[in-house]
């Protein structure tokens, strides 16, 4: 019987950096195949070669990049030898690329919707204009983007950037193509969206018979979905076999290494941080901020979008506080409102005591000094022109703190403690590795001295092994400054590992906030189960996707329904829910929950699950 011909192969792949003598080489000797219907996992550091490989795939390779030797074969044709106008037609047709920036996909200057749907009609003609919006829009609600049919006509800049990704994904999937390269697409969602895309493709797999090749740096994404796994290495394929195998018995050390530095959530779980009783730095008490927006249905009718709702809670002061949630809960509007970027309409945000919302002119200049925002996107928050010592050194120079000599010395002290160079004091960040810009962000808001650092979302741009060595950077900080940290993140790998307690956010209110392990191991909440059952990792999970997996969306900010906000979309819904929104209420050891549905309620943690991923965890510590 004849083994199947491979719906893409490449073989002896070379791409150096330049030419002639001075040429280094940045992939050596790739070679492997993907097979119809199959999905193909490439995964690896930072730097290892992936977006790199990825972009070879579909003949995306330009100077001073350039192909030394090998072939990417596509049914039967070379496609790094084919002319641009005919790999163009095979692009965004039988093959889709997604890649890992989707900020500057788009035109700019057309609704998002519109450029989806002009690619859809000209991949198929005889498609009516109305047809091809109703696809457009029935994937946008797929993907889970909020109100589809009205975010259709919306531009890019008003998609954030985990819906503009969501919409790339789209943007690839419309054509139904046979090849799909999906370079770190899951990294910027949070971990509902992240599973359902995931489910997503799985689908398009089975349905229309589409191979997929999955681009990440997430062990726990690969083991969701791929069949087979290729771990790149500084350029070179250093393992290949199917994910089951690899999982268990990894033959590279390369391969060992990076299963055992994915984040335990449960199994194996050390140095979670302890709820310190030092006095309280920051306190939210009641805190709301709706905003108004037009109406697109009428003329002069304006809705109001209930995006924070009476939020409450505290942080002690050398304390790490993790705040997560879905897109959309609010987790971002929260940061706006705690750094003094926007007034809530109501509510008392204090620093030690101080209401900071009703400061004005110096008072609030002077207070900004004590809590500094950090931002995700590494690229956009540092100015490209200006160099390195300038940009740490800005807040100084507003604050009117040093000058001259002092403040050189000040911003290079600074920038040694976060692990820049003094020698990139002069020096542009262009080159500069996300790990790097995002030290620049550090360097810029410790040179404050602050006492609270606000990350929204700071890490979620990073590979695990970045993530990890910055996690570990904060705590440093945080050791020799007592500063307190809120964290407002996706990514609860990244939470579980660096926060005393956390507090779960759903449409704009916290439904249940808990020390770490209350709220990892016997959370209160369905929605923290929810969110739980969803995260991808190569643990077992007690929480099963069949028990709290969510389907949809988060009800309308603009309409919430009546009673529990969470009602929808909740398994266990009671007739109470629909009518009455349950409080926060405490619960054991001083947890709170907003649920009327009692934990004994509740399905039961697998203990099959952990006795399963304990015997994984053995077997790969023994190799």
């Amino acid at each position: 019987m004849m083994a199947t011909e491979p719906l893409l192969s490449v073989e002896n792949l070379r791409i150096s950096l330049g030419s002639g003598a001075s040429a280094r080489l940045l992939l050596s000797d790739i070679a492997f195949r993907v097979e119809p219907k199959s999905v193909l996992g490439i995964i690896g550091e930072s730097g290892s070669g992936k977006t790199l490989l990825s972009r070879a795939l579909v003949n995306w390779v330009r100077p001073p990049l350039h192909i030394v030797s090998g072939t990417v074969t596509y049914q039967g044709r070379n496609l790094l030898a084919l002319p641009e106008t005919e790999m163009a037609r095979l692009r965004g047709r039988e093959i889709a690329y997604i890649g890992a920036n989707p900020t500057t996909a788009l035109d700019p200057t057309v609704p998002v919707g519109h450029q989806i749907e002009e690619k859809l009609r000209a991949v198929e003609p005889g498609l009516s204009r109305q047809a091809a919006r109703q696809r457009v829009i029935d994937l946008l609600d797929a993907v889970r983007i909020p109100s589809a049919r009205s975010r259709f006509n919306e531009y890019p800049f008003q998609f954030s950037g985990g819906m503009m990704q969501r919409a790339m994904i789209v943007d690839a999937l419309i054509s139904r193509p046979k090849l799909l390269v999906a370079d770190n697409i899951t990294q910027p969602l949070d971990v509902t969206v992240a599973a359902q895309i995931l489910r997503l493709l799985r689908d398009l797999q089975r349905d229309f018979g589409t191979a997929i090749v999955f681009v990440s740096s997430s062990f726990g994404t690969i083991v969701d979905i791929a069949d087979e796994v290729v771990v790149l290495d500084k350029g070179t394929i250093v393992e290949a076999q199917d994910t089951g195998a690899i999982q268990k018995a990894p033959a590279h050390p390369y391969t060992r290494e990076l299963l055992a530095k994915v984040p335990r959530l449960w199994h194996d779980v050390s140095g979670v941080p302890a709820v310190n009783a030092e006095p309280v730095v920051l306190s939210v008490r009641d805190v709301a901020k709706t905003y108004e927006v037009k109406d697109r249905t009428s003329l002069f009718r304006k809705n109001h979008v209930q995006a924070v709702r009476g939020v409450s809670f505290e942080v002690r002061r050398g304390e790490s506080l993790g705040l997560i949630g879905e897109s959309g809960c609010g987790k971002s509007t929260l940061s706006r409102l705690l750094s003094s970027l926007e007034a809530p309409d109501r509510g008392v945000i204090g620093i030690d005591g101080i209401d900071v919302s009703t400061l004005r002119g110096a008072a609030l200049l002077s207070m900004r000094r004590r809590f500094q925002l950090l931002l995700q996107d590494p690229y956009n928050s540092i100015p490209s022109h200006v160099a390195i010592g300038s940009t740490i050194a800005e807040p100084l120079r507003i604050h009117g703190l040093a000058s001259g000599k002092k403040l050189r010395n000040k911003v290079c002290a600074v920038m040694q403690e976060v692990g820049l160079l003094p020698d990139l004091y002069d020096a542009l960040p262009v080159g500069l590795s996300a790990g790097q810009r995002q030290r620049v962000n550090i360097a810029r808001a410790m040179v404050l001295e602050p006492d609270v650092l606000i990350l929204d979302e700071t890490l979620s741009a990073l590979d695990q092994v970045e993530q990890a060595k910055l996690l570990d950077l904060f705590d440093s900080l945080q050791r020799k400054h007592c500063i307190t940290y809120l964290y407002i993140s996706h990514d609860l790998a990244m939470v579980r590992r660096a926060c005393a307690r956390i507090a779960v956010m759903y449409l704009g209110k916290i439904v249940e906030i808990g020390d770490n392990e209350t709220i990892f191991d016997a959370p209160a909440h369905p929605y923290t189960r929810a969110l739980l059952s969803s995260v991808s990792t190569v643990e077992a999970k007690p929480f099963l996707p069949a028990d709290y997996l969510l389907e949809g969306e988060p009800p309308d900010p603009i309409h919430i329904p009546q009673g529990c906000s969470f009602q929808s979309r909740c398994p266990f819904v009671q007739e109470v829910c629909r009518s009455i929104d349950p409080a926060l209420s405490i619960r054991a050891g001083g947890n709170m929950a907003a649920c009327h549905v009692g934990i004994e309620h509740l399905p039961m943690p697998s203990t099959r699950a952990r006795a399963q991923d304990a015997n994984r965890l053995q077997r790969t510590q023994t190799l």
